[in-house]
C-alpha cells in the first residue's frame, strides 16, 4: 500500500512549519514570525511506531481575505486536505481560540476526513493547561496540547494520527494484479502508452504538458494475466511548477511508484535522458521497484545504421545506476513494440521476487571469493563467511564477515555482478546488508 498522507494546516502564525520541521527531523519549512510566510505545501517522509507517512506543510488559512495569495494559499491548502489521509488542525494556545480557528474548522468538516487538533505552543510539562479546554468548542473530538519548539506531547498526538492511518488489508483485490506505474516527465506519453495497451482511450491525452493531474488506477487482463497500471501526472522540475495543482500532482506521482510493483519509466526519444528523467528513475531504484526503461517515439526519430544501438549505449550512459533495466524502443502512437511490454512487466517482477536458496547461494560465493580474493587492509583481509537472502521486491541478502569495515564497495559491486550473472536478477535493484559473525 501507498504511505499515508498527513496534512497540517490552520490559520496563520499558530507553528505548522515548526512542527513539520519537527516531524522531518531537518529544517524544510521556512520559520517566520510574519503570518504568511509558508506560501506553499512542502512535503517530507516521516515515520511512527514502524509506519512511514509523507506529510505535507500549507500555508496558513485565512478563509475570507480577499488578499490575492492569501487566497491562493487557501487553494492550497484545500488541495492538501483533498489529498490527505489525516488532517492536523493546528491551533495557538497563546492567543487562544478565534474566529480564523473557527472558519478552518468548518472547512475540515466539509471534507469529512478524519482531524487531530494539536493545541501548540503549550510549553509547560505536565497536565493539560486550563486554556486549552477552549479548543473543545471546535467541535473536533480530542485536543491534543503539544509543544512543537520543545517537542513535548508529541508522542500522544502521533499515536492519534497514527489511530486513522488506512489499514493494510493483505486481502484486498489490488493484490491479485501486478501494479504497474507509468512515470516520466511531462507529455513524454505516458498516457497514450496505456490507451494503446487497453486498445481504448480510458485516459485523457493531450499534447499540454501536465494534462493527467492525478494517478488514475486502471484494472487490465489478458490471457490470464491481471494488470493494475497507474497513470501519473507528468514529474516536473521544480522550477517548472507553476500551477498549484501540479505541485499537488507530485505527490501523487512519488505515491504511484510506491504502490508499485513495476515501474515504465518514459523517455522522449526527441529528447534523451534528461536531469529530470535520471531524477525519476533514481525515485524508482531507491525505492527498489523492478523497472523498465520505454524510450517512446520512436517513430518520430530519424535513424541511421546503428542508431538504435548507439541511442541504448547512451541511455545505459545516463542511467548507469540502472543498468540492469531493460531498454525497449517503442511507439505509443502506432503501437510499435507495445506489445513486449506486457512480457517484459512479468519478466522485471518474476526477476523481483526470485530467491535462492541458501546452499546454492553459498556455493556461488565460495566460487567467486575464490576467483577473486577480497580486499584487506593493513595486513587483514575481509573474510566472508556465508550469504543468505532474506526478502525479494527487491532481491536483499545479508553477508557475513570478520569485519564490516574491510567491505569495499567495489567487491559489493562483484559479488552483485557474480549474482546477476548466475540468477539473473534482470530488471530489479539489488540490496546487501553486511553484518560481522554474532551480530544479529
Amino acid at each position: 500500500m501507498s504511505k499515508p498522507v498527513v496534512a497540517v494546516v490552520g490559520r496563520p502564525n499558530v507553528g505548522k512549519s515548526t512542527f513539520f520541521n519537527y516531524l522531518a527531523g531537518k529544517r524544510i519549512s521556512i520559520i517566520e514570525d510574519t503570518p504568511g510566510i509558508t506560501r506553499d505545501r512542502i512535503y517530507a517522509e516521516s515515520e511512527w511506531r514502524g509506519k512511514k507517512f509523507t506529510l505535507i506543510d500549507t500555508g496558513g488559512i485565512e478563509a475570507y481575505s480577499e488578499d490575492y495569495i492569501k487566497q491562493q494559499m487557501v487553494r492550497q491548502a484545500q488541495l492538501a486536505i483533498d489529498t490527505a489521509d489525516v488532517i492536523v488542525l493546528m491551533v495557538d494556545i497563546k492567543t487562544g481560540l478565534t474566529a480564523a480557528d473557527e472558519d478552518v474548522a468548518v472547512m475540515l468538516r466539509k471534507s469529512a476526513k478524519p482531524v487531530v487538533v494539536a493545541v501548540n505552543k503549550a510549553d509547560s510539562i505536565g497536565k493539560t493547561p486550563p486554556e486549552a479546554y477552549e479548543f473543545y468548542n471546535l467541535g473536533m473530538g480530542e485536543i491534543y496540547p503539544v509543544s512543537s519548539i520543545h517537542g513535548l506531547g508529541m508522542g500522544e498526538l502521533l499515536d492519534a494520527i497514527y489511530d486513522y492511518f488506512p489499514k493494510d488489508d493483505s486481502n484486498t483485490d489490488e493484490d491479485d494484479y501486478t501494479k504497474v506505474a507509468v512515470i516520466g516527465k511531462p507529455n513524454s506519453g505516458k498516457s497514450s502508452l496505456i490507451n494503446r495497451i487497453l486498445g481504448e482511450d480510458r485516459v485523457i491525452v493531450s499534447d499540454i504538458p501536465g494534462t493527467t493531474r492525478d494517478a488514475i488506477d486502471t484494472f487490465y487482463e489478458a490471457d490470464g494475466r491481471k494488470y493494475m497500471f497507474i497513470d501519473t501526472a507528468g514529474i516536473r522540475r521544480k522550477s517548472r511548477i507553476d500551477e498549484d495543482i501540479e505541485k499537488y500532482s507530485i505527490i501523487r506521482s512519488w505515491t504511484a511508484v510506491d504502490r508499485a510493483d513495476v515501474c515504465i519509466i518514459m523517455i522522449d526519444a526527441n529528447e534523451g535522458v534528461t536531469a529530470q528523467d535520471t531524477k525519476i528513475a533514481g525515485y524508482a531504484h531507491e525505492q527498489g521497484k523492478a523497472s523498465i526503461i520505454a524510450v517512446n517515439k520512436w517513430d518520430t526519430v530519424t535513424k541511421e545504421t546503428g542508431t538504435l544501438e548507439e541511442y541504448r549505449k547512451n541511455v545505459v550512459r545516463d542511467l548507469e545506476f540502472m543498468s540492469y533495466a531493460p531498454i525497449v524502443f517503442i511507439s505509443a502512437k502506432t503501437g510499435q513494440r507495445v506489445d513486449r511490454l506486457l512480457d517484459l512487466i512479468d519478466f522485471v517482477d518474476n526477476q523481483a521476487s526470485f530467491r535462492v536458496q541458501t546452499g546454492v547461494l553459498n556455493d556461488v560465493l565460495n566460487e567467486a571469493v575464490a576467483m577473486v580474493q577480497p580486499p584487506s587492509d593493513k595486513g587483514k583481509r575481509l573474510k566472508i563467511y556465508y550469504m543468505t537472502q532474506v526478502a525479494v521486491k527487491p532481491p536483499s541478502f545479508v553477508v557475513f564477515v570478520n569485519s564490516a569495515d574491510l567491505m569495499h564497495y567495489s567487491y559489493l559491486r562483484y559479488l552483485q555482478n557474480t549474482l546477476r550473472n548466475n540468477f539473473g536478477f534482470e530488471g530489479t535493484p539489488i540490496r546487501f546488508t553486511i553484518k560481522e559473525r554474532g551480530e544479529q
